[in-house]
C-alpha cells in the first residue's frame, strides 16, 4: 500500500483526504498543517503534523494543496531533496515557481482543477489527430473589483475562505490557472489579460482559433457563457473530420463559422479527480502538466484601487488591493507575480489599473522570490521562438526549412552529376 502525504488541511486537502477513504491500493499517512493539530474538524489528529520532515518521511508521495506559492515551494523544496515524487493542487505555485522543480523530479499538476482536466483533454483530441487551437476554460461570471459586502456573503455561502471568494469573482484565478495551461501546453496568450470573450454560445469560439492562427500558435484563453457548463473547452481542426463533416455526430462539435471542432469536457470535478493523477503515478505515467523548465507566461498584480506609498499589501491574491492578470514575462519582466505580493510594503503610489512592478514595493527575502528571479532571469533570455517540438507552427516551419534544403541539396547533386558526365564524355 502507498502512502500519501497531503499539504494542506482546507477544502481542497481535507477533500482528498476523504475521496481516498475509499482506496486500497492507497493511504493517506500525514497531512501538513499551519493550524493547531486540534483545530481540524473532520481529520483525524494521529495524521496530522506541524513538521514538514515528520510528512515527507513518512510518505511515498506528496499531494500539495495549501493553496499558498510561497509556503508550498519551502515545503516541496524539502521534499524533491528527499526524493519524492509530487503532484499539486496549486497552480499558484506552479506558476510562481514550479518551473524550478520541473526538470529536478517527478512533479505534476493534477486532475481536478481546470489545467489537469484541459491537459487530460488534450491527450486524447491528440491521439485522434486532432490540432488544439484554444485552450479554453469555461467561466460563468467574472467582477474584476467586487464589492467587499458581496464577497463575504458568497464566502460564508459557499463554504469558501474570503480570499478563495475574491480571486475566484475577480478573474485572478482563471488567470492563473491559463497561464499554467500556456506554459504547460506550450500555447500562448493573444494579449495581455487574454481575451475572454462574453458569448451566448459555445458555439461562437471560431474566432479563438482564427486568433490563434493569426499569431502563429495555439492559445490559452477563457470564455465567459452562462449557458455553458463548467468545465473546459479545445477549439481544434482536424483535416478527416472536416473533409466527412457531413456526418451528424460530427457537424453538432463544429464551432458555429463551420471551420474548427468544439472538443468539450463539460465539468471538473476537483479533489475527487486527484485520484487519477495518483494512479497515473503510481503506473509509471509521465507528469500529467507543469510549468515546463521553460515558462513564457506569468500572472502580474494589477491594482483595484489607488495603493499609496509606504502602505502594506498583506495579500495580494484574493484581495481588494490587486488582481491578477497574464502577461509575457519576457515583454514585462518588471511585473510582480502576484502570488509573490505578501507582506510587500509600496514605494511608491499606483493608480487602480496600473501594474505592480518591482520597482513599487519592496517584498520580504524567501526562497520562493529568489527562485522566481532565477526563473524571470532565464524567461528573459529565451528566444521568441519556441524551444519545443509540440508546437505545430514551430515544427511546420522547421520541416519547410528542411524540405527547401533537401531540394537544395538535390538541385546541387543533380548538377554536379551532370558536369561529371559532361566531363566524362569529353
Amino acid at each position: 500500500m502507498q502512502k500519501i502525504g497531503i499539504v494542506g488541511t482546507g477544502y481542497i486537502a481535507s477533500g482528498i483526504y476523504q475521496q481516498m477513504k475509499h482506496e486500497k491500493a492507497f493511504v493517506v499517512s500525514k497531512m501538513l498543517t499551519r493550524r493547531p493539530i486540534d483545530s481540524s474538524i473532520g481529520l483525524p489528529q494521529s495524521i496530522l503534523t506541524n513538521r514538514v520532515e515528520i510528512m515527507i518521511e513518512d510518505c511515498d508521495l506528496i499531494v500539495e494543496a495549501s493553496g499558498d506559492a510561497i509556503y508550498a515551494t519551502e515545503v516541496l523544496l524539502k521534499a524533491q531533496q528527499a526524493g519524492k515524487p509530487i503532484i499539486t493542487m496549486n497552480p499558484e505555485f506552479q506558476i510562481t515557481t514550479g518551473s524550478y522543480f520541473a526538470d529536478k523530479g517527478y512533479i505534476t499538476d493534477a486532475d481536478g482543477d481546470q489545467p489537469g482536466c484541459l491537459a487530460r483533454l488534450n491527450q486524447e483530441v491528440k491521439s485522434l489527430n486532432f490540432k488544439p487551437l484554444a485552450y479554453l476554460n469555461i467561466k460563468g461570471f467574472l467582477n474584476l473589483n467586487p464589492p467587499e459586502d458581496e464577497m463575504r456573503y458568497w464566502a460564508e455561502r459557499q463554504k469558501l475562505s474570503l480570499e478563495q471568494t475574491i480571486s475566484f469573482t475577480d478573474g485572478s484565478k482563471v488567470q492563473i490557472e491559463q497561464a499554467l495551461v500556456a506554459n504547460g501546453l506550450n500555447a500562448d496568450i493573444a494579449q495581455d489579460g487574454m481575451l475572454g470573450p462574453k458569448i451566448e454560445n459555445m458555439a461562437d469560439t471560431g474566432f479563438l482559433a482564427d486568433s490563434a492562427k493569426e499569431l502563429g500558435r495555439p492559445i490559452s484563453d477563457y470564455i465567459l457563457c452562462a449557458s455553458a457548463p463548467p468545465g473546459v473547452l479545445i477549439i481544434a481542426e482536424h483535416e478527416l473530420a472536416h473533409e466527412r463533416r457531413g456526418n451528424v455526430a460530427l457537424n453538432k462539435l463544429l464551432t458555429s463559422d463551420g471551420k474548427y471542432f468544439r472538443l468539450l469536457i463539460p465539468h471538473h470535478l476537483i479533489f475527487l479527480e486527484v485520484i487519477k493523477t495518483i494512479r497515473d503515478w503510481h503506473s509509471g505515467a509521465a507528469p500529467l502538466l507543469n510549468n515546463t523548465s521553460t515558462p513564457r507566461i506569468g500572472v502580474c498584480a494589477i491594482a483595484k484601487k489607488p495603493l499609496n506609498k509606504g502602505d502594506t499589501i498583506e495579500r495580494g491574491l484574493g484581495s481588494f488591493e490587486t488582481r491578477g492578470s497574464t502577461v509575457r514575462i519576457k515583454e514585462h519582466p518588471d511585473h510582480v507575480p502576484i502570488c509573490l505580493l505578501q507582506n510587500a510594503r509600496l514605494l511608491n503610489d499606483i493608480e487602480p489599473g496600473q501594474p505592480v512592478n518591482f520597482s513599487d514595493v519592496e517584498l520580504p527575502q524567501s526562497k520562493a522570490l529568489d527562485i522566481y528571479m532565477q526563473i524571470r532571469e532565464n524567461a528573459c533570455q529565451m528566444d521568441s521562438l519556441p524551444n519545443t517540438t509540440d508546437l505545430f507552427s514551430y515544427k511546420s516551419k522547421v520541416a519547410e526549412r528542411r524540405l527547401a534544403d533537401r531540394r537544395s541539396t538535390d538541385r546541387r547533386s543533380t548538377d554536379r552529376r551532370s558536369t561529371d558526365r559532361k566531363l566524362a564524355e569529353g
